[in-house]
This record gives C-alpha cells, structure tokens and sequence, in this order.
C-alpha cells in the first residue's frame, strides 16, 4: 500500500477509535446510571434487613476533596450516584471495544473498587479495605459487583447493537494478541443481515 493509502487507512482507524470511545461512553453513562439505582436498591434492601445504618463515606470524600462546608449528608447522594454513573462510560468504552461478557465486568469491578478506594484513602476519609472488619468488607464487595455486573450486562446489550467491535473482530481473525493482525477495518454495514468477519 503506498503512502497516499496508508494516511488514509490510518485517518480512518482514528476516526473509528474516536467513534468508539464517544458512542461507548454514552453507552457507559446510561448503563452506570442503571447499575448504580440497582446497586441503590440492593443496599437499601439489605440494610434494611440487617439494621445497617446509612454510610456518609462518599459524602465525606466529596466534602474533604472539594474542601467542602457542605454537610457530607448532603453530598453523599451526589457523590455515589455520580461515581457510578461516570465510572459506567469506562465500562461502555469496553463494551464498545468489544470487552464484553463476565471477563469485562470482573475486569470493571476492580476498577470500581479502586476507585473508591483510591479516592477515600487519598482524602483520608478511608482506610485500606484488609483493615475493614471481615462483615463490613464483604457487604462492600457483594454491592460493588451488583453494580459492576449490571453496568456490563446493560453495557453489553447497547454495544451488541453495533456490531463485535473492534477487539472482537481482531479475536475472530485470530486468538490471542497478534502485531501482524490490525488494526482491524471497520466492517462494512451487512446486506444480508450477517456480519462480515472479514478485516
């Protein structure tokens, strides 16, 4: 291919990896908002069956790194439903890229955590979750996959509208991570209602 044809194949690729970040973070944003109101639910649920009172952590982090006077009652809404919903757009990015299925959503239950994490220790509002009682830890991680799992599932459902992506069309040529594969041209819209595999 001559130059002319490898600046417009390279303009294009950029063009899609572009596309594909935008419409996965929509995506993200409607799947987290999702996850996080079911996560909402499960917890007032559980609280509501083992007596735990209502947790003012993400109120206080809030709070402490925006040096806040706010009331961290206040803020706590806030502050855990607009973690979840941002955090959701990594996850329909992936989706988009064509990380889907459980696999992504373990990968993004990590991501949830540490961010939590990161974000309660940084303002020193939290401390390192091996340190938490055995209960408390474990009432922390079952809601956090809640929301990870239902950000993916509902990630998964709107990405699976436009095709396998590009990671999926790559993994379909070829398992495993090959230099020799890709980057992956788009597919073209299909005729016969059948994707293409073709590159």
């Amino acid at each position: 291919m001559n130059d002319r044809g490898n600046h417009h194949r390279s303009a294009r690729m950029r063009t899609r990896a572009m596309a594909v970040f935008r419409r996965g973070a929509v995506h993200g944003l409607a799947a987290g908002s999702i996850g996080v109101a079911v996560m909402t639910l499960g917890e007032k649920c559980e609280q509501r069956w083992t007596g735990r009172p209502d947790s003012h952590v993400p109120g206080r982090t809030m709070a402490r790194l925006l040096g806040s006077p706010t009331p961290p009652k206040k803020l706590n809404l806030l502050m855990h439903l607009g973690q979840g919903a941002l955090l959701g757009m990594l996850r329909g990015v992936m989706a988009d890229s064509g990380l889907r299925g459980p696999w992504a959503s373990v990968m993004f239950a990590v991501v949830r955590l540490t961010n939590d994490q990161t974000l309660e220790n940084a303002s020193g509002v939290g401390a390192p979750p091996w340190t938490w009682p055995r209960d408390e830890l474990a009432v922390d991680l079952v809601h956090k996959t809640v929301y990870a799992l239902t950000t993916g599932f509902v990630a998964d459902l709107l990405a699976a509208r436009i095709g396998p992506g590009p990671g999926l069309q790559h993994a379909r040529l070829r398992h495993g991570r090959h230099p020799d594969i890709g980057p992956v041209e788009p597919l073209a819209e299909p005729s016969s209602g059948q994707e293409s595999e073709r590159p």
